[in-house]
């Protein structure tokens, strides 16, 4: 049993040393336990191995069992606090009325240029914009809503900080390696700007908790890097009447469009009516992508926001930028919207 216990407290303190996230060395903790369990179980009574870890397999189930109900209380609670959360974001306050003195100063810049204004800068402070994902897309997305005076911006992740995510991610910090990204990023956000208000939702983006969260917001920005939860909040926007700004990146390569068939724009399902396969659309941890690419796309989308709100310049409707770093080009494409879209075509408006 000793043994098993060094070579727990071994595996940990090796993955502190190279700063591999808590996640994965649980991960490893575990399969020990499973080996040894079935050591215990496959080995007979007397065998060297199972006398040096246990004895009996009686120990290691009961160790199991109450770690399983840990980590089922642990994740009750974790759910509790989500809504808990949720319910106290919905009732915060926005971050509206007057300008301060300080805030005029702050934003200056945006009230000289004639599209935006003190008109359009009010309008910014009134917004209520959610951004879903907080890695290399939703970092810069999320400085630039709140360096601009967003009034209220909800960021909805469930993962932690990682090593791995600091080349591009460039809202969290080394010292913030596994806490969560959307209390990680609230934490730069008022640092950068206390007068906006921020909402984590440190979870899960579901179909059970997407209308009612999407209900709550004016605009939706999808920075995620997976398939079906572009499709849930592109189906969820649709269905709130709300625009949707989308990027996506691969490598060199990223791309921006605003989804928003209220205003006889595409949705996302429109151009994109299935998800491809695997091997032709490989994540980011499969394919790479340089570092500064999600801070050009990112802050394109972020752009977008702020045309979208203030009512300034010809917002990305319709139409599909896409920019490659490797050869420093850009490219538009036009967009069309498919009368038989299941998702915001004309039977389904008409049903």
């Amino acid at each position: 049993m000793v043994l098993v216990i060094a070579l727990a407290a071994m595996l940990w303190g090796f993955g502190a040393l190279m700063k591999v996230p808590h996640r994965a060395r649980w991960t490893m903790i575990g399969l020990l336990y499973v080996f040894v369990l079935a050591l215990q179980v496959a080995l007979p009574d007397d065998h060297p191995i199972r006398l040096a870890t246990g004895e009996s397999p009686a120990f290691w189930l009961i160790l199991g069992g109450f770690a399983a109900l840990v980590l089922g209380y642990r994740a009750v609670l974790r759910r509790l606090r989500g809504r808990a959360q949720q319910e106290e974001a919905k009732a915060a306050p926005a971050q509206s009325g007057p300008f301060s003195d300080t805030e005029l100063n702050r934003y200056a810049r945006h009230i000289v240029l004639r599209e935006v204004g003190g008109a359009g800068q009010k309008a910014l402070k009134d917004a209520r914009v959610l951004v879903v994902g907080a890695g290399g897309l939703g970092s810069p997305v999320l400085q630039y809503l709140a360096g601009a005076g967003v009034g209220t911006i909800g960021v909805i992740d469930d993962d932690v900080v990682e090593n791995t995510n600091l080349q591009r991610q460039i809202i969290h910090h080394d010292a913030q390696i596994g806490t969560p990204k959307v209390f990680s990023a609230q934490a730069a956000m008022e640092a950068q700007n206390p007068f906006v208000s921020v909402r984590p939702y440190h979870r899960r983006l579901s179909a059970d908790i997407v209308d009612d969260l999407l209900g709550d917001y004016d605009l939706v920005i999808d920075g995620t890097d997976n398939f079906d939860t572009r499709y849930l909040v592109n189906a969820a926007a649709v269905r709130a009447g709300i625009p949707l700004i989308s990027g996506a990146l691969t490598q060199w390569e990223g791309q921006v469009s605003v989804f928003d068939p209220a205003n006889d724009a595409p949705c996302y399902a429109c151009v994109f009516p299935q998800a491809p396969a695997a091997e032709l659309a490989p994540s980011c941890a499969e394919a790479g992508v340089i570092g500064p690419l999600p801070g050009v796309v990112g802050s394109m989308m972020a752009v977008e926001a702020v045309k979208i709100i203030t009512g300034a310049g010809t917002v990305l409707r319709g139409e599909m930028v896409i920019y490659d770093a490797l050869y420093g080009e850009s490219r538009k494409i036009s967009l069309k919207r498919r009368p038989d879209c299941t998702t915001c075509g004309s039977a389904v408006a008409a049903g």
